[in-house]
């Protein structure tokens, strides 16, 4: 048994505790949270730390297998660039490929990560999770325009879902975004959604260009021909809003463009209750740099998660770090709603609160300890760091 007391300790679902203590048994499943009211008194055998202890870190938005494309992509060029960078470089050697998706794992874990909603088009990262320590969901996504292919299309994208399941990973079909999927394709993923009841992932109202293609004069996007559009639709994602099963877990992640329209929209066809909001900061500033509307997600008071995207857009996957640029961007944000953002928002997006996001009793969630905060103020710095304590086990 492990007694863990440290200058705060965040919980992840709850305000801070000064001079608490957690208890946890030596494979790190909490035992207890004790409030010392903030008299931490002298007790053989407490560890004591100074900093802040949170649970461990929920990406809940990265793209593993693009990691071999760090640095190789130029910043600040726009989505229909990036885009086509990324389809230019993707017939990399699948070693060296396979290489860096160890790679970027493990420092993941190192960085605090213990869980990852993870966007695959591939299979090339399923030995590397089975491997890791990190609990992944896999989003096999699906994508294609033109409606004359669209069981070909989806066939594949049953494959590399069937490889994961027979690996024993957790794993569910999603679609790309709004404009990169017909409508066939949507409703067959749709009802595959509905009757799986699995979690879905989607690019979402990341670029302007996206409002463009509901005009009929516009294609901006060399990737989108082909699109089928509704151009009586009131928000770029509307298609998505309204085709995808109501009941089920969504992620949207960047939301750069998103606006209140947009959120009014979105609630005609669902509950924000089951939506979640995930926000990529470093990667929409490398690409577009833009940032979405965090005072709007705040005073709607949606559930907000964090990813890091990939480092084709990225130069790190750490989740400390973006919440850095968040408390940098919007310093209204609270280092308590960062916190919860990073751990218990992620861990209920993905499905696993019960066993992580948060130190409660039963749970295994990791322990990280953040040094060089702001303690007074309670803020992150530049100087902020973070060191497991404790592994989660998944």
């Amino acid at each position: 048994m492990r007694k863990i007391a440290a200058t705060y300790i965040f919980p992840g679902n709850l305000p801070p505790i000064k001079n608490g203590i957690l208890v946890c048994s030596n494979n790190g499943t909490i035992i207890d949270l004790i409030d010392t009211k903030g008299n931490l008194r002298e007790q053989a055998g407490i560890e004591y730390y100074s900093g802040v202890l949170v649970p461990g870190f929920i990406n809940a938005h990265c793209h593993l297998e693009l990691s071999y494309l760090i640095g190789e992509i130029p910043e600040k060029t726009g989505l229909r660039r990036f885009l086509n960078h990324i389809r230019r470089l993707r017939d990399a050697e699948p070693i060296s490929i396979t290489e860096a998706i160890r790679k970027y794992d493990f420092l993941m874990q190192m960085s605090g990560i213990v869980a990852v909603g993870d966007i695959s088009n591939t299979t090339l990262t399923l030995s590397t999770k089975k491997e890791s320590n990190i609990y992944y969901h896999t989003f096999a996504e699906s994508f294609g325009m033109d409606s004359t292919h669209t069981n070909e299309v989806y066939f594949k994208t049953q494959q590399v879902e069937a490889e994961f399941l027979k690996a024993g990973l957790n794993v569910s079909i999603t679609p790309h975004a709004s404009y990169s999927v017909s409508g066939e394709l949507l409703s067959i993923i749709s009802e595959n959604a509905r009757t799986k009841k699995s979690i879905l992932s989607v690019h979402h109202l990341e670029s302007k260009e996206e409002s463009m293609l509901t005009t009929n004069n516009h294609r901006p996007m060399q990737l989108l021909q082909g699109t089928d559009l509704d151009n009586n639709q009131d928000s770029p994602a509307e298609k998505i809003y309204s085709i995808l099963p109501k009941e089920n877990k969504l992620l949207l992640v960047h939301n750069t463009i998103l606006t209140t329209r947009d959120l009014m929209i979105l609630r005609k066809y669902r509950s924000l209750d089951n939506t979640f909001f995930v926000l990529c900061t470093n990667s929409n500033l490398h690409i577009e740099n833009v940032l979405p509307p965090v005072p709007t997600l705040l005073s709607e008071k949606v559930n907000i998660c964090i990813g890091t995207d990939s480092l084709a857009s990225n130069h790190r996957l750490s989740v400390l770090e973006e919440m850095k640029t968040l408390q940098l961007k919007f310093p209204e944000v609270t280092l308590q709603q960062l916190i919860e953002w990073a751990c218990i928002n992620g861990a209920d997006a993905l499905g696993i609160s019960s066993k992580m996001g948060s130190f409660e009793k039963g749970k295994n969630p990791g322990i990280n300890l953040l040094t060089g905060i702001d303690l007074q103020r309670l803020k992150l710095t530049s100087s902020t760091k973070v060191k497991v304590i404790q592994k989660a086990i998944k």
